[in-house]
């Protein structure tokens, strides 16, 4: 059993890419789900489900761009249907701390009848380093609704070594692993210590949802503003404000710091232009 492949689903994804190195590491048999790997897999493409999904033993699943988008957790039902028919026998889904439509989907894998593990996670931190904060970080600025409200922000290399441990390890099927970083930090203590990482001032800018919603349509399209405007204003209202044991209770050891990560990706050139 152990020669049949894990299947990644957004093998090209932040979590996606680093699972797959992890596992390749690791001497596992990985088959890349991605629109233009060898065995394409595209959520806008059923007949791609099939033949992806076919003879591997476990996936790890995200849903770009996230559950809560319109029909995502109708598709993913429509997955875990053909995994269980294929024979998958384990999903490691990729879900949303605090978001209602993510709750949907992790009942979706939940009684989906293969064995399950949920790791449902809060902001990535790589957010601001290879997602849509990068550039106004670049300028000095970080642009965010929610006033004060506190984030357990996430490095996503310990999303990637849960997500690793739950499909090679026994013990984590039947799982949920809730995984924040080891702190409360508010948007202003992100700025301060993103300072702090890259020698250079970038203030915290309070922002009106409305104006957070422009700032996305800019990058993204009115469509995908729509849908990350509702999780921003769903979740940037304190009810994430704690932090939690997830990876701990994964992997034996404690969360990486927001510094840390900061710092790191510093050294590495993430906040020069030309990265």
């Amino acid at each position: 059993m152990q020669d049949r492949p894990i299947l990644v689903i957004g093998a090209t994804g932040k979590t996606g890419r680093r699972v797959v190195s992890r596992l390749e590491a690791r001497g596992v048999a990985v088959r890349r789900g991605a629109r233009n790997s060898a065995t394409p897999f595209d959520w806008e493409a059923p007949d791609t489900w099939a033949s992806a999904l076919t003879g591997a033993r476990a996936a790890y699943v995200t849903y770009f761009p996230d559950l809560a988008f319109p029909g995502a957790v109708e598709k993913l039902e429509s997955l875990c249907e053909t995994a269980r028919d294929v024979g998958v026998e384990h999903l490691v889904l990729l879900s949303g701390r605090g978001e209602h439509h993510a709750r949907l989907g992790e009942d979706v894998v939940r009684t989906s009848g293969m064995g399950f593990t949920i790791v449902r996670a809060a902001w990535f931190a790589q957010n601001f380093s290879e997602g849509y904060l990068r550039d106004p970080i670049l300028a000095g600025v970080l642009p965010m609704p929610g006033g004060d409200i506190a984030e357990p922000i996430i490095d996503i290399d310990d999303i990637a070594d849960v997500a690793v441990a739950a499909l090679t390890e026994k013990g984590h099927k039947g799982q949920l692993y809730e995984v924040t970083g080891p702190r409360l930090m508010t948007f202003a203590d992100m700025a301060a210590t993103l300072s702090q990482a890259t020698g250079r001032e970038i203030q915290h800018l309070p922002i009106t949802f409305e104006d957070f919603h422009a700032n996305v349509a800019q990058a993204g399209g009115e469509f995908v503003a729509d849908v990350f405007t509702g999780i921003a204003r769903e979740t940037l209202d304190g009810r994430n404000a704690y932090t939690t044991d997830g990876v701990m209770r994964a992997i034996g050891r404690p969360p990486r710091d927001f510094a840390d990560f900061a710092h790191a990706a510093a050294r590495v050139g993430a906040w020069t232009s030309a990265a």
